[in-house]
């Protein structure tokens, strides 16, 4: 007996008539599958323990000119620029790592919605993040105070933290970005950490041999421009020089990874 086969007019308009899944629900979706992983889980465990960690160093052996509201918080984002990134990579490479990119597409055949998904949460996850470290560095800031016994000092700019949740999105932004180019989980992981870690220093070595790199070098290379976010004062040279090295490190490598992922076949 042969299976009863839909007439293709049938199929179109089923098609057509299913309600398309709204933006938040798959946001939501995304969001869960951030701590769906144990690596996720620990890398997120880890921004108040890290945090915990910095402020108890800076409360035992730090001066007191240290025992501020701004060191504290623009310490303890060094570790969180890092760790957010990382969860990035695992959230979308690990869609094929895991081989789960086939059942994610097939309910949702619109990769580009997935896409946005998978962005927003990840911007809704570093901006948290962010707002969790300002928050324990406000109480550190307080008991330290109060265990040296000096005053507590508020010297955080709302300009300083807003910088501060920028250069956290951004560098969740190119994390994405090496999740979404790469699509495997332990590449993709070798090639973010040798970005971050191996091409300043890189950097650094041709700045100081090559004059035109370290009067130029900050146009073209985003470690060295994004350093400028979390500084006390920015100037419009600069922030023309973090826009240029997005827009080149970021945004149009993004946008061809994303039209290749839309023409890409799904295994």
């Amino acid at each position: 007996m042969s299976a009863p086969v839909l007439d293709t007019a049938v199929v179109e308009q089923l098609a057509t008539t299913r309600p398309r899944i709204p933006l938040a629900r798959l946001v939501d979706v995304e969001f869960r599958k951030l701590v769906d992983t144990r690596s996720s889980r620990w890398l997120l465990a880890s921004v108040p323990l890290l945090t915990l960690v910095v402020v108890t160093g800076v409360t035992l052996w730090g001066r007191d000119d240290e025992v501020t509201f701004g060191m504290h918080t623009t310490t303890n984002m060094m570790p969180l620029e890092l760790v957010l990134p990382l969860v990035a990579v695992l959230s979308v490479a690990g869609e094929w790592s895991q081989r789960s990119a086939l059942t994610t597409f097939a309910l949702v055949p619109r990769r580009g919605r997935v896409v946005a998904a998978k962005a927003v949460a990840l911007l809704v996850a570093t901006l948290a993040a962010t707002a969790t470290v300002v928050a324990l560095s406000a109480v550190g800031t307080v008991v330290a105070a109060q265990v040296r016994g000096i005053g507590t000092v508020w010297d955080l700019p709302v300009d300083l933290a807003l910088r501060l949740a920028l250069a956290n999105v951004l560098a969740v932004a190119f994390g994405f970005l090496v999740g979404l180019a790469i699509r495997s989980t332990a590449p993709a992981m070798v090639a973010y950490l040798g970005f971050m870690l191996v091409l300043p220093m890189v950097s650094s070595v041709i700045a100081g041999l090559w004059d035109w790199w370290a009067a130029n070098g900050a146009w073209l290379d985003l470690s060295w421009s994004t350093s400028f976010v979390t500084a006390p004062e920015m100037t419009g040279e600069q922030w023309a020089q973090v826009g240029t090295s997005a827009l080149l490190w970021i945004v149009v490598p993004l946008a061809l990874a994303v039209r290749r992922l839309l023409r890409t076949e799904i295994r």
